[in-house]
């Protein structure tokens, strides 16, 4: 590989991925241009994927080259190391973009962000979605992990999932009950790409959802670091208690490591500034999750995931 853009490059690999896919593929792509956090390194390539063909080019890609692939979606919830990502990372494209409306059922491709998704539902008179505004994700994403905000989550809606099976070139159709939806968690396998979602909702007031969506924006505004780079909340709340409290409670706020500090208008926050490094704020998550554990017992268990080779830990150390 030669490059780390979209003209020549010596890997075959990308070679076969262009004639391959609709979608734009990328060589050496910085995974920090794909992330929230804006810290990570390259990836072999990057495909943007416009339809089940390119996805079915990836998964075969990998397994002809035994390389592992990442799904990146909207990026607002991983730490890629700054080694990087030595396979393919996925992004879906406009192809995997829109919804329809049947009654109270809606049916939307996974490249939906989730934000925009709520403000057209709402439109369509539908209600119950609102929460959504407040998760900077995907629908694909926002499945994968059964997101949720302001006292609801994805499982209250989803009637059921299309996902694309990379390790077989299948779309499947799996009911909501066979995803194993629990808190910011799902069963779905490994190779399965989330690439459209069916919901159900209720007819309600536009304007009055309207409100409670600006409502809602307008909290986010007060209360996260939205217009600074971060991965969303970094820890899952553990039962009974609030993770933001507990990382404030141990003097958190008061962090810094390297370019990563920790929000001073949410402690379940991490931000980073120019020449921050993944490294960096791996390195503050494992030591809030240090003095917490300390001070209260408790492991906060990340809601970021993290990918890659750290030089301190395996992958997957932090999981």
């Amino acid at each position: 590989m030669s490059d780390t853009t979209t003209g020549h490059t010596d890997d075959p690999l990308i070679a076969e991925l262009r004639a391959a896919c609709e979608g734009e593929v990328t060589a050496g792509m910085p995974i920090a241009e794909l992330t929230t956090l804006k810290v990570g390194g390259p990836a072999r390539a990057h495909v943007e994927a416009m339809r089940d063909e390119d996805l079915a080019a990836v998964g075969r890609a990998c397994r002809e080259h035994g390389l592992p692939w990442l799904v990146v979606g909207r990026g607002s919830n991983l730490l890629v190391a700054d080694a990087g990502w030595q396979g393919l990372a996925i992004s879906l494209g406009r192809g995997f973009r829109g919804y329809e409306v049947d009654g109270d059922l809606v049916t939307a491709g996974a490249a939906e962000p989730l934000p925009s998704l709520a403000v057209k539902l709402a439109n369509e008179g539908l209600s119950g979605f609102a929460w959504a505004a407040a998760v900077p994700g995907s629908l694909g994403g926002g499945v994968r992990m059964n997101a949720g905000a302001h006292g609801s989550e994805m499982a209250d809606h989803l009637v059921s999932a299309e996902l694309f099976r990379l390790s077989s070139g299948v779309r499947e159709t799996w009911p909501v009950d066979h995803l194993g939806l629990r808190y910011r968690h799902s069963d779905l396998p490994s190779d399965a790409v989330v690439v459209a979602a069916t919901l159900r909702l209720a007819p309600g007031d536009t304007d009055a959802v309207r409100d409670e969506i600006s409502e809602i924006k307008q909290w986010r505004r007060d209360h996260q670091p939205i217009n600074e780079p971060n991965c969303g909340s970094v820890f899952t709340n553990p039962e009974g208690d609030s993770a933001g409290r507990l990382v404030e409670a141990v003097g958190g706020k008061e962090l810094t490591v390297g370019g990563a500090r920790v929000s001073d208008l949410h402690a379940n926050f991490i931000i980073t500034t120019p020449g921050a490094t993944a490294a960096d704020v791996r390195a503050l998550i494992r030591t809030l999750r240090q003095r917490v554990a300390d001070e209260f017992g408790i492991d906060l268990r990340p809601e970021v995931q993290m990918v890659g080779d750290f030089d301190d830990a395996p992958p997957g150390a932090e999981g």
